[in-house]
This record gives structure tokens, C-alpha cells and sequence, in this order.
């Protein structure tokens, strides 16, 4: 029985009212993207555009192009292994049980150098910036394994860019110009 004192009279305040996203394990859309497997949670648009949540397991020599998102922050905490990740034009390892925020205007990038599947969340504050893997990724396929990406498959996305949602702009380094597509 809630303790709470009802309002006798009138309209019920507006913070009575029901308006939590609760998603359960394994409810996301997964999609995968040159790689990297992610399951989104938490949308744009089940938020009220407040932000889009991502769970992310990125495998050895997984993780995106160096780019930068003109109108979102993007955030990450590594749940498990090791990322280096790109600020600006220098770079840092971040760790399991670290967090890192990527202010909006920053070129950056993640990038698994490890042997191991590195596990982490990425969000986006406002959301929108989910909506590349979940409109310009691929369907599971049951039984198989992501493959990385040709650069013609990564070039496909470049429509996606310009959306007011995405608002990405690809910055790229040196190294992706020569990353096979088998090998990340």
C-alpha cells in the first residue's frame, strides 16, 4: 500500500503520472556495424529525444572510424577489457570500470587492440546518434559472426551523416586508409 497522501481534489500532478522506459535484458534492437555488435536500449524517440543507449561488445581490432558528432556528447563506461580511444589527435587506453565523455565538436574514435571482446555501454546526450547503426546496420544473422566492413560498405552510410538526428561528419586518421576489412 503506497503511503503517499492523495489528492483529494483536483487533477493529479503530472509526476503521478507513468512515463519510465524500462527495457529488459536481451529486449534492445541488435544490429552490427563492420564488426562490432550493438544492442540499443534507449532511443531518441523512447525518450523524448533525451538520450539514445547503446550496449556494445567490440572485438579485437573492432570499433568505428575516427569521426566527430557536431549537436550530441557521446559517453562510454567500459564494463569489461580495453579500448584505446582517440581525443582529438592524441590517444589513451581506457580500462574496465572506466568512464569517458566525448563533448560534442571532438574528433574521436574506440578501438579494440587487445585479444579480447572488449564489453562496454555508449550513450548519446540528446539522443539521435544510434539512429546510424540502427537504420545503416546489419540484421543478426543467426548462426554467424559480424564481419568487418569493405570501405565501400562504410562509404554506403554517408547519407545517414547529414541527418539532423546523426550530424556526423567522418575525420578519418592515416591507419584507416590501409585497415583490411578482415582484419578491423
Amino acid at each position: 500500500m503506497s503511503s503517499a497522501v492523495q489528492n483529494s481534489g483536483a487533477e493529479t500532478p503530472d509526476y503521478y503520472r507513468p512515463r519510465v522506459l524500462h527495457v529488459p535484458t536481451e529486449k534492445g534492437v541488435v544490429k552490427w556495424m563492420s564488426g562490432d555488435v550493438y544492442e540499443t536500449l534507449a532511443t531518441a524517440d523512447s525518450t523524448g529525444g533525451a538520450v539514445g543507449f547503446t550496449v556494445c561488445w567490440v572485438p579485437p581490432g573492432g570499433g568505428p572510424v575516427a569521426h566527430v558528432h557536431k549537436s550530441a556528447d557521446e559517453s562510454f563506461y567500459v564494463i569489461s577489457g580495453s579500448l584505446e580511444f582517440l581525443n582529438g589527435d592524441q590517444t589513451f587506453v581506457a580500462n574496465t570500470g572506466d568512464f569517458v565523455f566525448v563533448p560534442r565538436g571532438t574528433r574521436h574514435r574506440f578501438r579494440n587492440l587487445t585479444d579480447e571482446q572488449a564489453h562496454m555501454v555508449a550513450f548519446f546526450t540528446p539522443g539521435g546518434g544510434e539512429g546510424l547503426w540502427l537504420d545503416g546496420g546489419d540484421d543478426p544473422v543467426p548462426g554467424k559472426r559480424p564481419e568487418f566492413w569493405p570501405p565501400e560498405r562504410g562509404m554506403a552510410l554517408g547519407p545517414l551523416l547529414g541527418r539532423a538526428d546523426i550530424d556526423m561528419e567522418i575525420l578519418p586518421e592515416e591507419a584507416d586508409f590501409g585497415r583490411p576489412a578482415d582484419q578491423g
